[in-house]
């Protein structure tokens, strides 16, 4: 009997998922912006799933699947704000201070992963899409974001659940996935059961909800200093100020429609670029926060036609997909029944981090700021 957590660092809620042999026995969605203030809430969810064989930690943007302990105790925080998080706990700490929402989430994910590791818990951390070996090298080129690590693992589960509805092996398995979040908008291409490209939050082609996604490399220059907080802003929620994705899908004003039709027009144009990847995919898939507002629905139907929720595993009622689709990749790598599903999408097999497929002339000194050790290698 296997029974693992999987924990979710979405930028409204940190969702927990349980699973025991393979069926969801555990629930937890915890508010950010509470979790700040009472960080208790997360250690007492935490100790109420236990025991388990394995967690699936708040993976970010990525690495090859690590166990929490292989990282000495002396860099661990480094590291994590390093390659989980791209960034430094001083940029963290001025985000929050300056009032930016979604960095409540990279201070909460830092601190729930210190814990767990000062109370020994079996964590490990996941890849994102970027290293993952199905997915072709030259697709990596100067590409950081192809998708975070929840992205992934909601693939996973649609890879999953594609399989059991259609009844078809995983090699059979094909589709175009879209993740609209609070915070970032993803997509991800699926061909032969297998990740094989995706469009990340921050390489989007129109804004998120709260995220401007893309930026014009001129616009870049122009500013010239960019802070790690600046990443959470410049989305809808920036352009409206409206939090709420409901209200601001039927505000009214050019302000919001400005806003609605960027972000929409956004979601059409990845979907028509993994069209490049997956030519004939059998499904196009949804899932997120905002896929689930009655406008933004009828929305994706109009301009992509035919759409389908990614799906939900056995027992699931709160966590959101990804969530699940992390307790996925957990049971799979504790050998549990997700186990063939995980070897087939080659997670394991993973490598590196999201750093290392950056060839331009500035980023050489990049990896070089950032915390690196001897013997830091795959988990399993």
């Amino acid at each position: 009997m296997v029974r693992v957590l999987g924990i979710d660092p979405g930028t409204k809620s940190m969702d927990l998922c349980g699973l025991e042999d393979g069926v969801v026995f555990y629930e937890r969605s915890l508010d950010n912006a509470r979790l700040l203030r009472e960080p208790e809430l997360f250690r007492s969810s935490v100790r109420e799933a236990l025991p388990l064989d394995l967690i699936a930690g708040p993976s970010g943007y990525g690495v090859e699947v690590t166990r929490i302990g292989e990282i000495p105790e002396e860099v661990f925080e480094d590291w994590y704000y390093n390659y989980i998080l791209l960034t430094t706990k001083e940029g963290v700490r001025r985000a929050v201070e300056g009032g930016l929402f979604g960095a409540l989430l990279y201070r909460n994910m830092t601190e729930a992963c210190l814990w767990m590791r000062r109370e020994g818990f079996p964590v490990v951390f996941i890849p994102s899409v970027v290293e993952l070996p199905t997915v072709p090298e030259f697709r990596k080129v100067n590409r950081v974001d192809l998708g975070t690590a929840d992205k992934m693992a909601v693939a996973v589960l649609g890879v999953h659940c594609q399989a059991e509805r259609l009844g078809l092996p995983y090699r059979e398995v094909s589709f175009i996935l879209v993740e609209m979040g609070y915070g970032y908008n993803a997509a991800l291409g699926v061909e032969e059961g297998r990740i094989v490209d995706g469009i990340g939050g921050t390489t989007f082609p129109g804004p998120g909800f709260l995220t401007a996604s893309s930026l014009d490399a001129e616009l870049v220059q122009l500013v010239g200093r960019w802070e790690r907080g600046d990443v959470f802003v410049g989305g809808a929620a920036t352009l409206t100020g409206e939090m709420d994705p409901e209200r601001f899908a039927e505000g009214k004003g050019e302000r919001f429609e400005l806003a609605f039709q960027a972000l929409m027009e956004g979601v059409e144009k990845a979907v028509s670029s993994l069209r490049v990847s997956v030519r004939r995919p059998r499904e196009l898939l949804i899932s997120g926060r905002l896929v689930r507002v009655g406008r933004i629905r009828r929305e994706l139907e109009r301009r992509l036609g035919e759409v389908r929720e990614v799906g939900r595993l056995e027992g699931a009622r709160i966590t959101k997909e990804t969530a699940q689709g992390y307790a996925a990749v957990a049971d799979g790598l504790a050998g549990g029944r997700f186990r063939e599903l995980v070897e087939w999408m080659r997670i394991g097999e993973a490598r590196g981090t999201a750093l290392d497929h950056l060839h331009h002339p500035k980023a050489e000194g990049i990896k070089k700021r950032f915390v690196r050790f001897k013997g830091w290698g795959p988990a399993f």
